[in-house]
């Protein structure tokens, strides 16, 4: 457990050398948003863009995640995002399950010191993360021992490769916009 408040954490976070992929890292990926979020948003790892700019979801991906903000009619002082890992895996391959594991106490601590209300896992690796073995279906949300609805929905980049996702995740979103409204 990783205590001293978030200023502490993203210390601990910017020195980690806990697996290799700091190695290739320009930069440590540790979040946007309000640091009091309702809703928290997790992905999977920092991509290209996210390495050069430190901020999670700042590409393409990022781009379809603020459309999808939008959707949501979320004010900046209603979310947060980060990413299961906080080092780019090289060629943007998906995490290994130990880098997952090196990353999960700096992702479990972020999740305790913002307290959202709602999480919304973005993709598989999110779930996994969160869950270890549970799988969740899509749009159908679970509450956690400590009262925090969990919702899991595409990740923005289906919307860039299956363009068909969009439609569906709109559903989703629309389905369960009482977590949030």
């Amino acid at each position: 457990m990783i205590d001293g408040g978030f200023e502490h954490l993203e210390k601990e976070i910017r020195k980690c050398a806990n697996c290799s992929l700091h190695e290739g890292a320009t930069n440590p990926v540790i979040m946007k948003g309000s640091r009091d979020p309702n809703i928290l948003f997790i992905g999977e790892a920092p991509g290209k863009t996210e390495d050069m700019t430190g901020i999670p979801f700042s590409g393409r991906a990022g781009k379809k995640l603020d459309e999808m903000i939008g959707y949501m009619g979320l004010s900046p002082d209603d979310y947060a995002v980060i990413n299961v890992l906080k080092c780019r895996p090289p060629n943007n391959r998906k995490p290994r399950k130990s880098e997952i594991e090196q990353c999960k106490p700096f992702l479990m601590a972020q999740i305790r010191f913002l307290d959202p209300r709602v999480i919304i896992l973005l993709g598989n690796t999110a779930e996994e993360a969160f869950f270890s073995r549970k799988e969740m279906q899509w749009g159908v949300p679970l509450v956690t021992d400590e009262g925090i609805s969990v919702l899991k929905i595409f990740h923005p980049a289906a919307m860039i490769y299956q363009r068909s996702r969009i439609d569906e995740q709109k559903e989703l979103l629309d389905k369960n916009r009482h977590l949030w409204e």
